[in-house]
């Protein structure tokens, strides 16, 4: 099995994925399970990406949802840390910004956490201004890209 970004499917898949949104942006914080999810997941306008390693397992998350006209909002970016460095998280981006561009959006908002900035910025985002911190300990920026 060759490694790509994909959409949920499976209940499994689905399991698997707000698992790891839990373990990485969630858990380190001491934050309760569920607070991985969003009351928008089930939205039919966002787009859930997950990435699967060779074997099958799932080590990269995101979403896409519309954030105004012709504009979305990636949110829940999260890659296993024993993948991160390894185009996870490039792969992940890439295949949201082209499912937005299949949907009309011309522009991506996302707040992008201090650590993820450079990545982000590499990828072709600008920081716009500082955002919130969130759990009071992690400053988070607002980035913005042209597609």
């Amino acid at each position: 099995m060759t490694a790509f970004p994909d959409s949920p499917r499976t209940a499994a898949d689905w399991a698997a994925y707000y698992q790891l949104r839990y373990r990485v942006l969630r858990q380190p914080w001491n934050q309760p399970p569920g607070s991985e999810r969003a009351n928008d997941d089930d939205a039919p306008t966002t787009t859930h990406a997950l990435w699967r390693t060779p074997d099958g397992s799932v080590a990269g998350v995101a979403r896409l949802s519309p954030s105004g006209p012709a504009q979305g909002q990636v949110r829940f970016m999260a890659v296993a840390p024993e993948w991160q460095g390894h185009q996870v998280g490039r792969q992940l981006l890439q295949y949201l910004e082209a499912a937005a561009r299949q949907q009309g959006m011309t522009e991506l908002t996302l707040h992008a956490r201090e650590a993820a900035v450079g990545f982000y910025e590499r990828l072709g985002y600008a920081v716009v201004e500082p955002s919130h911190t969130l759990f009071g300990v992690i400053p988070h920026f607002l980035m913005r890209k042209t597609l």
